[in-house]
């Protein structure tokens, strides 16, 4: 048996999962993607931080989750028009230091393999974070 490093995805989730799996995963990605970002910024047990341009704009946020000595990057999100301008770095340095302030030990924050969260990857990577070759897998019945 030959064994390889893991690597990242550089394909689409579509692509990776095929469209009967993905619609199945994913059948509407937007419903979701807001239902989960208001249940993490109305949950009490999660940190709520938002960023804000000049104007008091919204241009990002990050929730976390502080359980014992971990804490956890639960939520992260910067709007696309504001993006490579280190707002996600700042959210980040940020998050890592409420961890600290709470006697965390251990930071924890999950992403996709995709293409799609490559810059998440690499900027979870820069911050120092090391990543786990994890693997989930889907089976349409």
């Amino acid at each position: 048996m030959a064994l390889r490093a893991w690597e990242p995805v550089h394909q689409s989730m579509a692509e990776v999962l095929g469209a009967g799996i993905n619609a199945l995963v994913y059948p509407d990605w937007r419903v979701s993607q807001e239902r989960d970002v208001r249940a993490a910024c109305m949950d009490p047990e999660q940190l709520v931080t938002v960023a804000t341009d000049a104007e008091g704009i919204v241009s990002g946020f990050v929730t976390v989750l502080i359980g014992g000595e971990t804490g956890e990057i639960y939520m992260i999100a910067v709007d696309p028009s504001a993006h490579r301008r280190g707002i996600a770095r700042a959210l980040t340095g940020h998050a890592l230091e409420q961890m600290r302030g709470a006697g965390c030990r251990l930071a924890l924050v999950s992403t996709g393999g995709d293409a799609g969260h490559a810059p998440a990857r690499q900027l979870y990577e820069s911050a120092g974070f090391t990543g786990l070759p994890l693997v989930n897998y889907y089976r349409e019945l």
